[in-house]
């Protein structure tokens, strides 16, 4: 366990017990999205590798146009 850690947890004893349970939740939770992001992740490679060479192959035929970040951050909000 990292030193940061362990201060984080001695501070967290401190707290009642309601407020200890819900700082775990959170944790728990986050560690849980970690986990399910990451098997996402794994299987979505196949799937983005063909959206990779589709857009790589629409950008070789002279089907894509350069992107403004002025006009795009704009016309996004």
């Amino acid at each position: 366990m990292t030193q940061l850690l362990e201060q984080a947890i001695a501070r967290l004893k401190t707290l009642p017990a309601s407020e200890q349970d819900a700082i775990a939740i959170m944790i728990l939770e986050e560690l849980e999205d970690e986990v399910q992001w990451d098997g996402s992740f794994a299987k979505s490679q196949d799937a983005l590798a063909k959206l990779a060479a589709g857009a790589m192959a629409e950008y070789r035929l002279g089907k894509t146009q350069a992107l403004d970040p002025e006009t795009y951050c704009r016309d996004a909000v």
